[in-house]
């Protein structure tokens, strides 16, 4: 990098970062902060746990977004400072050092970029992911497995915590349905772009002619929702079954009927979990599944009015991404428009820069709109 280039790119990051600010406004998060401070100073603010626990999510929230913001304007000011007294001095090794860490100022700042863009109300909830196979048996039963493992590392790679919540192996190979519940910062925000079919186009490891196919899965995320959002379910709407935990990957195999699995009859929502030996804990934990499915269904429809789109295009119906690995290897999405040409790092879980991709472009989008 020559001082053109580092001039160009401190003159772009400058800019995004006086965007992130007018989007942000540091001054009236601080306030909010200061209005929160003096609130847990009433002792009968801690008299409603429910109340309270929500105000501190709040305030954790504001933040965490705060800090953030603090830290990468404070790295750019330091950047610059740098430069200048480097350039000065006609200090090679600082020039390269100044060179060197803008690179992880332009990353910190992207990062920044994206947690603005996460200010949806329920961009910070946990997501629950189900993955169910597409037709073709054990081809599309190994992808969805595929899918699986990704959605693992990628979740492991952020340091988030999964629960597996249904695990269901196919026959020969793969698996015939998951369920996972993935916690972390803003684990629905990011994840919320993996709704939809995933394509996958390979030599089949089953086909002895070795012949190429084409499989899909589908991928349905919803937020994990709080006991506070209320959504009414008649008890003639749901028919509930009991069956034999399977166990996902190694966990205990039940001999008892432990696992539930609960059918919305109007939607066609089924449901299962088998994460608990209880029976009753499955139920309430798949009670749970099924609220947050009917919500996240309640809000396709309603961003579908939103932007005029026909009901055929809503949901989870809907081809986001293709993953080539014959005859040649590429990954695109359809959203972004981008490929990427490291198949095998995205399959092992590094999704970053994909969601990203796609959550800017559909800001852009929205943002034309």
């Amino acid at each position: 990098m020559d001082a053109f280039e580092y001039s160009e790119l401190i003159k772009d990051l400058e800019n995004k970062l006086s965007n992130i600010e007018s989007i942000l406004k540091p001054e009236e998060l601080q306030k909010r902060l200061d209005e929160i401070a003096q609130m847990e100073n009433d002792p009968n603010f801690w008299n409603d746990p429910k109340k309270s626990a929500k105000i501190q999510k709040e305030k954790n929230i504001i933040q965490r977004k705060l800090d953030k913001y603090k830290k990468a304007k404070q790295a750019l000011m330091d950047n610059k400072d740098m430069y200048e007294l480097a350039s000065m001095e006609e200090d090679e090794e600082t020039l390269n050092e100044v060179f060197n860490d803008v690179k992880e100022l332009e990353k910190a700042i992207r990062d920044l970029e994206i947690e603005v863009m996460l200010s949806d109300e329920n961009d910070e909830k946990n997501a629950i992911i189900t993955i169910h196979p597409g037709a073709g048996g054990t081809e599309s039963h190994d992808w969805a497995s595929m899918l699986y493992r990704m959605y693992m590392r990628f979740a492991e790679r952020r340091g988030w915590k999964v629960d597996v919540l249904d695990y269901q192996a196919g026959e020969e190979a793969g698996i015939k349905d998951a369920t996972l519940l993935i916690k972390g910062e803003n684990a629905y925000g990011y994840l919320k772009v993996e709704n939809g079919i995933h394509r996958l186009v390979r030599v089949s490891p089953f086909d002895s002619a070795g012949r190429r196919h084409t499989s899909f899965a589908s991928v349905q995320v919803s937020p994990e929702i709080d006991d506070d959002i209320e959504i009414e379910i008649d008890p003639k709407d749901i028919r509930i079954d009991v069956f034999r935990a399977s166990g996902a990957g190694g966990q205990h195999v039940n001999k008892t009927e432990s696992a539930v699995r609960i059918t919305h009859v109007p939607t066609g929502i089924v449901v299962s979990c088998q994460q608990d030996r209880s029976q009753h804990k499955n139920k309430e934990m798949a009670f749970k599944m099924l609220k947050s499915k009917l919500y996240e269904l309640e809000l396709e429809k309603r961003r579908a009015e939103e932007e005029g789109k026909p009901k055929d295009e809503m949901g989870w119906g809907h081809q986001i991404r293709s993953y080539v690995l014959f005859p040649y290897q590429q990954v695109k999405d359809n959203r972004s428009n981008k490929a990427y040409s490291k198949v095998d790092d995205i399959l092992d879980g590094d999704l970053d820069e994909i969601i990203e991709d796609v959550l800017i472009s559909q800001k852009s989008t929205q943002g034309e709109g």
